[in-house]
């Protein structure tokens, strides 16, 4: 068996679904207890642009898994009651599949990610950046990185991209897709305004935990802005 990483988003409409799901970001976790085969999950917000944001969107809201295996993965999203009442309620869903390839830092105080996979240059990648910000950091980590998330939106290779977080403000992630590795790194090593924030991110020290996470996209389920998600990446 092979350790696998799901990401399933979910979007609301209603207002009462919104509320019911914003509530899961406590009461969810009463459903997590002594599931098969998983190892590491987090419930998460989202905001409203395409990175960290300090903007919450109450429409959409994501539930990060690690996995023993994607049979225990499948038996969760088949069977679970709670997954399958949080279906229910949205409007859209869709989970993707990954391998972890590359990843570095700590999450909550551990790696939960297993290495098993290698990237290729042409091919899809799946990035996770998470932070937790000192809370003496606040401002001038918000004053800086609004304008990192804008410039996403000019970048044909990215299929995807959703800011989410287990607390408003403070701990921040941004998940994309995107169509190939190499267009990722024209990104991450180019754009000025990500150049910036990396830069100022070790001169002012606004992390206490940060991690990074690269994978290998395999499977898509559902879909998002009405569209396979597999239709964003031309697969």
């Amino acid at each position: 068996m092979s350790q696998i990483t799901t990401c399933t988003f979910f979007k609301l409409e209603s207002f009462s679904n919104k509320l019911w799901a914003l509530s899961q970001m406590q009461l969810g976790h009463a459903h997590f207890k002594k599931i098969e085969g998983l190892v590491f999950y987090k419930l998460l917000g989202s905001g409203a642009e395409n990175g960290f944001s300090s903007k919450p969107n109450f429409g959409t809201y994501a539930l990060l898994c690690i996995w023993e295996s994607e049979m225990n993965a499948t038996a969760f999203f088949e069977k679970n009651s709670f997954f399958i009442k949080y279906k229910s309620k949205s409007a859209e869903s869709f989970t993707v599949f990954a391998h972890a390839a590359e990843a570095h830092g700590k999450w909550d105080g551990k790696q939960p990610f297993i290495s098993t996979a290698s990237l290729e240059i042409d091919k899809p990648i799946m990035v996770l950046t998470r932070a937790s910000i000192r809370l003496s950091k606040l401002i001038s980590f918000w004053r800086k990185v609004g304008n990192v998330s804008k410039s996403l939106e000019d970048y044909d290779g990215l299929a995807l991209s959703i800011g989410v977080g287990e607390w408003p403000l403070i701990q921040q992630a941004t998940l994309s897709i995107w169509k190939t590795q190499a267009e990722m790194i024209d990104y991450a090593y180019k754009n000025k305004k990500h150049l910036e924030v990396v830069r100022l991110t070790r001169k002012l020290n606004w992390y206490k935990e940060e991690l990074f996470a690269r994978f290998i996209p395999y499977k898509f389920l559902g879909q998002w802005k009405g569209k396979n998600v597999a239709n964003f990446l031309d697969i």
